[in-house]
C-alpha cells in the first residue's frame, strides 16, 4: 500500500469521499491531483493535503465536458509525467420523484455528470495508461448500481452503467496492463446522502437518516475513509488480480435488501 513515486488522479475531489481518498493516498506518498468543479472545495482539498506534508494540485474541470477532461489529463501528464491510478469519483443525486414524474433536464444532468464524466475520464486517461503500459482505474458507483432504489431512477440508471462501462473497458485493456474496477458505496456520511434525507422530508431530515441507518446492519452510515480504504487496495499491487469486478462497501445492506429487524432500538 505504498504509492510513493505514485501519481494520483481523482475527480470530485473536493469533498467527502473524494477528498478522503485524496488525503489517503497522499498519506502513503502518492502525488494528488485533485479535480472538481467546485473552486473553492477543491482548492480545499488540495490545501489539506499539503498542510499534512504531502504533494497536491488542483484543477478546475466540468466533467461533462471533453475539453475540460483531455485538460485536467493533460494538466497531469505535462506536471507530473504519468497517471498511475485514476480515481473516475464525480458524481451527482439528482432529485427524488418517481419515474413518471421526473424532470426530464435533472434526468439529463445525472446521466451527464454520473455516465458521460466517466465515459470521458477513461476514454482520455486510458490512452495514456496503454503508453505507459500500466495503471488503475477506479470508478465509482452504488450499491443502487446493483438493486433499484424506488424515485431515483437517473441515479439508478447511472450506476448501473458505471458498472457497465467498468466491464467493457476492463476486457479491452487487461493485456495493457492496467486494470478497471468499481466501488459500490451505501449511504456515506457525506453531503449527497443529507440531501437525500432533505428531500425526502423537508420538515425531519434526521428521522429519514435514522431510518436509513436502522436498515444497515451496523447500525450506522459508513465513514467516506471506509471508502476510500477500499479505492486505495483496489489501485495497489495487493490488488494485481482483480479487474473488472465490483465492489460493495455498504455495511451489509445489500445482503440483507435493507430488511433488518433485530436492528437496536436508537
Amino acid at each position: 500500500m505504498d504509492f510513493t513515486g505514485k501519481v494520483v488522479l481523482i475527480t470530485g475531489a473536493g469533498n467527502g469521499i473524494g477528498r478522503a481518498t485524496s488525503l489517503g493516498f497522499a498519506t502513503r506518498g502518492a502525488t494528488v491531483v485533485v479535480v472538481d468543479h467546485d473552486r473553492a472545495a477543491g482548492e480545499a482539498t488540495a490545501g489539506i493535503v499539503r498542510q499534512q506534508g504531502g504533494t497536491a494540485s488542483y484543477i478546475h474541470a466540468d466533467v461533462t465536458k471533453s475539453a475540460d477532461v483531455q485538460a485536467y489529463v493533460k494538466y497531469c501528464v505535462d506536471t507530473y509525467g504519468a497517471i498511475d491510478c485514476f480515481y473516475n469519483n464525480a458524481g451527482i443525486e439528482g432529485s427524488i420523484a418517481p419515474t413518471a414524474e421526473y424532470d426530464e433536464d435533472m434526468f439529463d444532468r445525472v446521466m451527464a455528470v454520473n455516465v458521460r464524466g466517466v465515459f470521458l475520464g477513461m476514454r482520455h486517461v486510458l490512452p495514456v495508461m496503454i503508453r505507459q503500459g500500466r495503471g488503475s482505474v477506479v470508478n465509482t458507483a452504488s450499491i443502487a448500481g446493483l438493486v433499484g432504489s424506488p424515485n431515483m431512477p437517473a441515479y439508478v440508471a447511472s450506476k448501473h452503467a458505471v458498472i457497465g462501462l467498468t466491464k467493457a473497458a476492463s476486457g479491452e485493456v487487461g493485456r495493457s496492463g492496467i486494470r478497471v474496477n468499481a466501488v459500490c458505496p451505501g449511504p456515506i456520511d457525506t453531503r449527497m446522502i443529507h440531501a437525500v434525507e432533505a428531500q425526502i422530508d423537508p420538515a425531519n431530515p434526521a428521522a429519514v437518516g435514522n431510518r436509513y441507518q436502522q436498515s444497515i446492519p451496523i447500525g450506522r452510515y459508513g465513514m467516506p475513509e471506509e471508502v476510500a480504504n477500499l479505492v486505495i487496495f483496489l489501485s495497489s499491487d495487493l490488488a494485481g488480480n482483480i479487474t473488472g469486478a465490483q465492489y460493495v462497501v455498504d455495511g451489509g445492506r445489500t445482503a440483507t435488501g435493507g430488511a433488518v429487524t433485530n436492528a437496536p432500538a436508537k
